[in-house]
C-alpha cells in the first residue's frame, strides 16, 4: 500500500498526517494478519513550483528539496510509521524507473504543440470550463496561458478500458461517490494529456529519454514512484512480488490522476493496474478551510508532541469520516481525548489492573472472550472510523459490565468470583489491545504489557493522563 507522495513545497499538514496514518493502519493490520506487506511513502520533488520557490530563497533547487524532504522523513519517524520505503523522485534510481516507464509507454506518446491554461498549483493544464470566476477553484489562482511544444500521452485511447475495469471492480475506487465521479469524467470524454515541458521553460525534472530538450511533466514522473519504489527498474523479483499495489491512499484533489491517468499509463506499459484506490476527504479547522492567512493551519507535530501520537491517530482515524470531509478543533480533540482515551479506555485498564493487584496479588487466569472483535469487513472497505467505533463500543460494554458486576463489592463476599470476573475482563482487554494494534500501536503494546502472561505488570503506567 502507498500514500501519495507529498509535494515538497511546504511543511507537512494535518491532512497528510491522516493519510499517513490510514496507510500505516492498513500496513499494520495486514502484517498482523500474516500478509507479506510493503508500505511506501515519500516526496515529490520536481516541478515549476519548487524551482521558483528555491530561486526566491536564492537556494540551489536540490538543497531546497533536500531540506523539505527531510521534514517529511522526520515526520514519519515522529509519527512512528512502519513504512518500508521512503521514495524521493530526485533519487537516481527513481529517475531511471520513470524513464523506463516512458519508453514502455512510447507507443502512445507523440510530440505536438499545446496551447492552454496552466495551473501552477496543480502542475497541470486546466480546462476553462473548470474555472470558477476565472480562477482555479482549488488554488484560487488565475491560470497562465501557455503555448509550448510538448509530448502527449494518448489518454483518450484508454477511456473504454478504464470504464470497463472500474465498472467491473477490477480497479476498485472507494468511496462509491468517487467511483461515480470517475465514471462521470469518462462519460464526458477524455483528452490526450501533455506529459513534458521544454527545458527552455523548466530544467528541474526528469529528462525525456532520447530528447535532452524536454523534461517529463511532473505527474508522469511522480506517479511512477509507486513502481520505482519496489524495483521496477532495479529489482524485478521484488517488483513481481508486490505489484500490483493493493491500494493507493490519496486525497480527493488528486483522485483523477490516480484513478484515470495512472491506470492508463500502466495499461499502455503492459503492467497491471492497482487493485484499489481509497480516496479520503479534507480536514477543516474549526469549520473553516485551513490557510496561512487565517492562521488556522494545524501542525500535526505540535499535537503529536503535546498529546502523544496515538491520541492524534485516534482522532484522525475515528472522527474525520473515512468517506467524507471532517473538522478538527482543539476543543473537540481534548473532549474526545478525555472521554474516549483517558476515561473509556485508560481508566478501564487501570481499574481492572488495580483490582487484580488488590484482590489477588496481580495474578489471574487468562480467559478468552466469548465473542471476537471482527473488523475485517470494515478494513477491506477502508472504514477506519467504523472500525474504531466498533472497538470502542466493546469498551463501552465492558465499562457497563464492570459497573453492573461491582467486583469491589463481590470481593467482600466471594473473592474467587471477583477474581474470575476480573480475569475475564483482562482477557477482554487483551483482545481489545490486539484489535487496536493497527490503529493505536503504542497503546496496544502498553495494554498488553500491563496484562503480561497472567500477572499484572508492576506499577502499570497511565495510558492517557486526563487533560484538566
Amino acid at each position: 500500500m502507498t500514500t501519495s507522495i507529498a509535494y515538497a513545497n511546504a511543511k507537512p499538514h494535518i491532512g497528510y498526517a491522516m493519510e499517513l496514518f490510514q496507510a500505516d493502519t492498513l500496513a499494520r493490520y495486514y502484517r498482523q494478519a500474516g500478509r507479506d506487506t510493503y508500505f511506501v511513502t515519500g516526496t515529490d520533488e520536481h516541478g515549476q513550483k519548487l524551482k521558483e520557490a528555491a530561486a526566491k530563497q536564492n537556494t540551489p533547487t536540490q538543497d531546497y528539496v533536500d531540506t523539505l524532504s527531510q521534514e517529511f522523513m522526520d515526520l514519519t519517524k515522529l509519527l512512528g510509521l512502519s513504512n518500508d520505503k521512503f521514495v524521493r523522485t530526485t533519487d537516481a534510481g527513481h529517475k531511471l524507473a520513470a524513464q523506463k516507464l516512458w519508453l514502455a509507454c512510447e507507443g502512445d506518446i507523440y510530440k505536438g504543440q499545446y496551447k492552454g491554461l496552466y495551473c501552477i498549483g496543480h502542475e497541470a493544464f486546466i480546462k476553462e470550463s473548470e474555472l470558477v470566476n476565472g480562477v482555479c477553484p482549488d488554488h484560487k489562482t488565475k491560470p497562465q496561458e501557455l503555448e509550448l511544444e510538448s509530448y502527449f500521452f494518448a489518454l483518450s485511447k484508454y477511456a473504454k478500458k478504464l470504464e470497463n475495469i472500474i465498472e467491473s471492480g477490477e480497479l476498485k475506487i472507494v468511496p462509491q461517490k468517487r467511483r461515480n465521479e470517475m465514471l462521470g469524467f469518462l462519460s464526458s470524454g477524455l483528452e490526450d494529456i501533455s506529459i513534458s515541458r521544454p527545458k527552455s521553460q523548466l530544467e528541474w525534472g526528469v529528462e525525456v529519454p532520447g530528447d535532452p530538450d524536454h523534461v517529463m511533466y511532473v505527474w508522469f514522473d511522480a506517479l511512477s514512484n509507486y513502481i520505482s519504489a519496489i524495483g521496477y527498474e532495479s529489482d524485478p523479483q521484488q517488483f513481481d512480488r508486490f505489484w500490483p499495489a493493493n491500494v493507493h491512499v490519496v486525497g480527493k484533489d488528486i483522485a483523477r490522476f490516480h484513478c484515470l491517468v495512472w491506470p492508463a499509463m500502466l495499461l499502455s506499459a503492459g503492467l497491471e493496474t492497482p487493485k484499489a484506490v481509497f480516496v479520503h476527504g479534507f480536514i477543516t479547522s474549526d469549520g473553516q478551510k485551513m490557510s496561512k492567512s487565517l492562521g488556522n493551519v494545524i501542525d500535526p507535530v505540535d499535537y503529536a508532541n503535546s498529546y502523544g501520537v496515538d491520541a492524534l491517530r485516534y482522532y484522525l482515524l475515528r472522527f474525520i469520516p473515512s468517506y467524507n470531509d471532517g473538522d478538527f478543533s482543539l476543543d473537540r480533540f481534548e473532549e474526545v481525548y478525555n472521554a474516549d482515551l483517558a476515561n473509556n479506555l485508560g481508566n478501564l485498564v487501570s481499574r481492572v489492573a488495580a483490582m487484580l493487584v488488590k484482590y489477588n496479588d496481580g495474578k489471574y487466569d487468562m480467559v478468552s472472550p466469548k465473542t471476537e472483535i471482527d473488523i475485517s469487513g470494515l478494513v477491506v472497505e477502508f472504514r477506519f472510523d467504523k472500525c474504531l467505533e466498533q472497538i470502542f463500543a466493546r469498551l463501552d460494554s465492558l465499562n457497563v459490565a464492570i459497573d453492573d458486576a461491582k467486583p469491589w463489592e463481590l470481593a467482600k463476599t466471594s473473592p474467587p468470583k471477583a477474581v474470575e470476573f476480573l480475569s475475564a475482563m483482562a482477557g477482554e482487554l487483551t483482545q481489545v489491545a490486539s484489535a487496536l494494534a493497527p490503529f493505536l500501536p503504542e497503546t496496544s503494546q502498553k495494554i498488553l504489557a500491563v496484562f503480561d502472561d497472567g500477572k499484572i505488570a508492576p506499577s502499570p503506567q497511565v495510558l492517557f493522563p486526563r487533560i484538566d
